[in-house]
């Protein structure tokens, strides 16, 4: 965005005109200077400039506003809120005014304050595709993104052609899960701009989502040639490469990762993800630890998390058929399934205590999560607490119907505890919803239960 913002700086101030009359040409003087230090980037210069114009002239909201601009490029943003307040006081119909102490607002993440001034700017300019611009990012950052895409769409009708607008609504259609038609906004909008690292950036996570491994390897590969120091770039490309079981090189991504930003949780619980998947359990744990604990407080958030996978060695034939059907994704801020993979290797070097303490942890973070409960009950059976492990089994599957392994624990589970046609029964539930397993238990142990 700042880039957006210097474009929309030099445009603003070279617009703005000063009218006034012959008793105030000194103050005219030192505005103009200001003017054309904030055109050369001289913004310290231009400052002081608009300050004295201001001492000679304390009523010319115009001097007001560019030397809010003046000090938001110098990072003041608190002061350019004081200024565009004076600025607004003054001239009350000054649309950009507004659209500046809002964007001003937002960096202080004072979104409602922010709303308030989008909204007084598109009514007094309706027709500024800007305007709309600004006020879905900041419905974005309020996490309202069905209301953000109105606004981005709004825009997008104003300036179709804009590069800044269709990057900005791919990235919101990402969120809403609408990966498709993120894909046309970021084809559309590097078009316009071949190499705007966050359309491809957006295209390739847009591309990751929809299994498109090669064009979003491709994707997050270019994004890090035209922006090397992006430490986020790195994690994304390392996520491709989990999907696609290069773990290797995958670690290799998630290690310049925290080269670049050594409190980047997600990509310590990434990495740790791939060393387990290769045998380094000691050091997957100690990145897993590390995902655990590690403070995240101002680090930023997006909704990306790791789907669930089994590696314990309870119920081996089990834990492939688990472990092979779910696919690697990102960590969730809760951080339910760093504890839920860091019980599993626990559970699967013997430490099983330890690891029901995690995947408790894992239930209290993410109760809705059937898959948590699942693997406690796993836990809790190889812990000999066979009641404990069929309550989980209960949640499951009130939770996931259709959860094929489920029925096939809590089938054994009440076979060994004398339930022998509950257990059966579930048994063939597992079966039909795929998990041919359980056929073999019911040859063996059911038909004749059938019989008695």
């Amino acid at each position: 965005m700042k880039k957006i913002y210097a474009s929309f700086l030099a445009l603003g101030i070279g617009l703005l005109t000063v009218t006034s009359s012959l008793a105030q040409q000194t103050a005219v003087d030192f505005f103009n200077e200001g003017v054309q230090k904030s055109n050369a980037k001289d913004f310290t210069g231009a400052l002081q400039a608009f300050t004295t114009a201001i001492i000679m002239n304390p009523e010319n909201s115009a001097s007001y506003y560019n030397r809010a601009l003046a000090k938001s490029s110098l990072n003041d943003i608190q002061g350019a809120v004081s200024d565009l307040d004076q600025a607004i006081e003054l001239n009350p119909q000054d649309a950009n005014a507004f659209l500046y102490r809002g964007m001003s607002r937002s960096k202080l993440e004072d979104f409602r304050g922010a709303m308030q001034d989008f909204n007084r700017s598109i009514e007094l300019s309706p027709n500024d595709a800007f305007l709309y611009y600004n006020r879905g990012i900041c419905r974005s950052q309020m996490n309202y993104l069905a209301s953000a895409l109105t606004d981005f769409n709004k825009a997008a009708s104003i300036s179709p052609n804009d590069a800044n607008v269709l990057t900005a609504r791919g990235n919101c259609k990402n969120q809403l899960t609408d990966y498709r038609g993120a894909l046309a906004d970021f084809g559309l909008a590097l078009e316009k701009s071949p190499n705007k690292v966050t359309a491809l950036a957006g295209r390739g996570y847009s591309r990751f989502k929809t299994e498109d491994y090669k064009g979003a390897l491709a994707d997050f590969s270019r994004s890090i040639e035209l922006s090397p120091q992006d430490a986020d770039l790195f994690y994304k490309r390392g996520l491709v490469k989990t999907r696609m079981a290069d773990f290797e090189n995958a670690v290799a991504d998630y290690n310049k990762t925290l080269e670049l930003n050594p409190n980047h949780y997600k990509a310590f619980f990434s990495r740790g993800f791939c060393r387990s998947r290769t045998g380094s359990n000691k050091l997957a744990l100690t990145d897993l630890d590390r995902a655990i604990e590690m403070d995240n407080r101002g680090l930023q958030t997006t909704k990306a998390y790791y789907s669930e996978f089994i590696t314990q060695n309870l119920l081996p034939l089990l834990a492939t058929v688990v472990q092979d059907r779910y696919k690697v994704s990102e960590l969730g801020d809760d951080r339910a399934d760093a504890y839920l993979v860091r019980g599993i290797l626990k559970n699967s070097t013997g430490d099983g205590k330890p690891a029901l303490a995690d995947l408790n942890r894992a239930v209290e973070l993410n109760p809705t999560s059937s898959e948590s409960y699942f693997i406690r009950g796993i836990i809790r059976s190889s812990l000999g607490d066979q009641k404990g492990a069929l309550i989980d089994c209960n949640s499951t599957v009130k939770l996931n119907p259709r959860h094929a392994e489920a029925y096939y624990l809590r089938g054994i589970v009440r076979y060994d505890s004398g339930d022998e046609v509950g257990g059966c029964t579930d048994l063939s539930r597992s079966g039909e919803l795929g998990y041919v397993q359980s056929y073999k238990i019911i040859a063996d142990r059911c038909n004749k239960v059938v019989r008695q």
